[in-house]
């Protein structure tokens, strides 16, 4: 009797130790995976980066075109940013989205408007940190046009002063990273064609 009472006491051991290797292993992958997760939407806003500030070369004829590379790269100038970005911003949350003239703009790339009121605009393709300074152009256009908010969009990151002067502007900061998670929940399953449609 005391043979079984030890045998089922060290099965129900042995049971625990498995279930707690279990979860243990469980929570080490689901933090792999985070991370690495993290790491592919990072390398996505690199790419990101480098599709719309891909180098150009001066030719014979003083005329510019992107520098040879693979073809498998999408090679975009800076200004179709702005047209990918509203087009991530309209599937993601519908609306009207109008992309402003190249000049005399006022710093306000895109105006959009949803069922909330006017949202504002402004896109940065950048490799470096965005300071405070379009935060404070942007916020006072929102304020001259009377815009409900906006948003400044960004394939890099911001700075602390950045962050610390947008707090209780209305004025959502999106990062790179945030960039890739609202590009891919806007196309879902389907795929971004070069004519800024999401499909």
């Amino acid at each position: 009797m005391k043979f079984l009472i030890t045998l089922l006491v060290l099965i129900n051991i042995g049971i625990f130790l498995y279930f707690r290797w279990r979860e243990e292993k469980s929570a080490k992958l689901i933090a792999q995976r985070i991370t690495s997760t993290l790491e592919l939407k990072r390398t996505m806003a690199m790419g990101l980066y480098l599709r719309f500030n891909y180098p150009k070369e001066m030719k014979k004829d003083e005329s510019t075109d992107f520098s040879s590379g693979t073809s498998l790269f999408l090679k975009q100038a800076p200004l179709d940013f702005e047209d990918f970005v509203a087009a991530v911003l309209k599937s993601r949350y519908g609306g009207d989205v109008y992309v402003t003239s190249p000049s005399g703009d006022f710093g306000v790339d895109i105006e959009h408007t949803t069922e909330k009121g006017l949202f504002l605009g402004q896109t940065k393709a950048y490799k470096d940190d965005v300071g405070y300074e379009p935060i404070a152009i942007l916020h006072s256009n929102i304020v001259k046009r009377n815009a409900k908010g906006g948003y400044l969009i960004t394939t890099a990151s911001y700075t602390k002063a950045a962050q610390s002067y947008a707090e209780g502007l209305n004025i959502e900061l999106i990062d790179g990273v945030e960039l890739v998670d609202l590009w891919l929940e806007a196309m879902g399953s389907t795929a971004y064609s070069l004519s800024n449609e999401l499909i």
